[in-house]
């Protein structure tokens, strides 16, 4: 991938790969994916100095259309992935992208343990309620009592809670964006990358070929904005919508936002703080260059070679 001059000003078209996104017809991930790309802007990271790693879903076919350094790995495996890139080459803007399915099903031991240890990585969850990839089976999110293909009588599991999980598994940042919000989202997404730590963004994201209970109009009449200004573009036309002011420095106000869900559903930073990273706690990796460029010319490994003689 060839470096941009840094004379010249980044601009989405530097963001964007010469084929064409193959979504459905008003899917939630193009509105994910352009506010990526409008952060990405913002913050003026070259995309050589960007790693993006996706999951698999839909979600993840987002690898071919975003013009950075991307891997495409198993399922529910972006976050170790993205781990082991930062934490060898902390120079690198390191993402993971995944869907609900993917993330809070398969790979949900790794993002409870990346947020414990606090890796400086930014997750990005396409939440759409629905595995869309293989045709409309419920996912960990799902609601209870949805029917799904797997569930034609209602789901009876109570769906995951991705902001209380985050904020008991101690994660740094922690956010929820829509997709149909395309500026709020940007701010969110680039909030989550400046932020040293790691930093959840879950998006609500509709499903519009197999999730017809968690519509457009659904998100549209439930969520209100935590701390922010109405004036969103999208904002003028929700009639119900409700701005409430809100401390993402409070934990417990956070726990108790992130358990309005149905009625009511906040959307914006839950919570934020500043703490030690994975990387602090290593000595060997308190330097910002990558390990391949340590110098380890004084280094005398002769004795461990010994033993083995």
């Amino acid at each position: 991938m060839s470096q941009i001059p840094n004379n010249n000003k980044l601009t989405i078209s530097d963001y964007t790969t010469p084929m064409s996104p193959t979504w459905c017809p008003g899917c939630g991930n193009f509105g994910i994916l352009t506010a990526l790309k409008q952060a990405l802007v913002k913050l003026q990271i070259q995309p050589h100095q960007m790693l993006a790693v996706f999951g698999i879903g839909c979600n993840s076919n987002m690898c071919n259309w975003l013009n950075v350094y991307g891997i495409h790995t198993l399922h529910g495996r972006a976050l170790p992935v993205a781990a082991g890139a930062k934490l060898v080459n902390p120079k690198l803007t390191v993402i993971a992208i995944g869907g609900d399915g993917d993330g809070y099903g398969i790979g949900l031991s790794h993002f409870i343990h990346s947020c414990r240890r606090n890796l400086d990585i930014t997750y990005i969850v396409h939440n759409n309620q629905i595995y869309g990839l293989t045709a409309g089976q419920a996912s960990p999110t799902s609601d209870h009592g949805a029917k799904t293909k797997s569930t034609p009588c209602g789901v009876i599991e109570r769906p995951i809670n991705p902001i209380a999980l985050a904020l008991s598994s101690e994660a740094t940042y922690i956010a929820r964006g829509i997709a149909s919000d395309v500026n709020q989202l940007k701010e969110l997404i680039a909030g989550g990358i400046k932020h040293r730590g790691f930093a959840l963004i879950d998006v609500l994201q509709p499903c519009v070929t197999w999730n017809k209970q968690n519509t457009y109009e659904w998100v549209k009449e439930r969520t209100y904005y935590l701390n922010v200004k109405c004036q969103s573009s999208n904002v003028k036309s929700m009639s119900k919508l409700k701005c409430q002011m809100h401390n993402p420095a409070d934990k417990q106000l956070a726990f108790q936002r992130a358990q309005e869900w149905g009625e009511k559903i906040p959307i914006g930073l839950f919570y934020q703080e500043e703490r030690k990273t994975y990387s602090d706690e290593f000595n060997h990796l308190k330097h910002d260059e990558a390990v391949v460029e340590h110098d380890i010319s004084q280094i005398d490994v002769s004795g461990t070679l010994a033993e083995f003689e």
